[in-house]
């Protein structure tokens, strides 16, 4: 297979806020937008896409049409602790897990967005040293 693209679809069942969400406090663009789905972008020196997907839409199959759980949606970012104070200080969003650095090479918290879709906001840290064998280099 030859991909040309790849992004995730999330199904969801709070249209309206979940694309308020992503682009007012994640930046992403609208791309497209129709009532029952809408694409966003981010542009950059790494572009990244992601879709929402009313999951009761018919181009979904018919046993599939729940809304989105058990997804867990990773933001890489430059300063962890920045965003910390932007979106659980300032906005007020919950945390669900919150600001801590993990051994195996993470500093990062989780909140969820208005469909209970977790994003676990990182910045990569040197792991400890019972992990550093864990990483594989190229």
């Amino acid at each position: 297979m030859k991909l040309t693209g790849f992004y995730p679809v999330i199904g969801v069942s709070r249209m309206r806020e979940s694309r308020d969400f992503y682009t007012r406090l994640f930046g992403f663009d609208v791309t497209f937008e129709a009532d029952w789905y809408v694409s966003l972008r981010r542009d950059g020196d790494r572009p990244y896409e992601l879709a929402l997907l009313d999951h009761a839409h018919p181009t979904v199959p018919e046993g599939y049409r729940r809304p989105v759980q058990g997804v867990l949606l990773n933001f890489e970012v430059e300063d962890v602790d920045a965003e910390w104070e932007r979106l659980v200080r300032r906005e007020g969003l919950k945390a669900e897990l919150d600001l801590r650095t993990e051994d195996f090479g993470q500093r990062h918290f989780i909140i969820a967005d208005p469909n209970g879709v977790l994003i676990d906001v990182i910045k990569e840290v040197p792991p400890s040293d019972a992990y550093a064998d864990n990483y594989v280099t190229n």
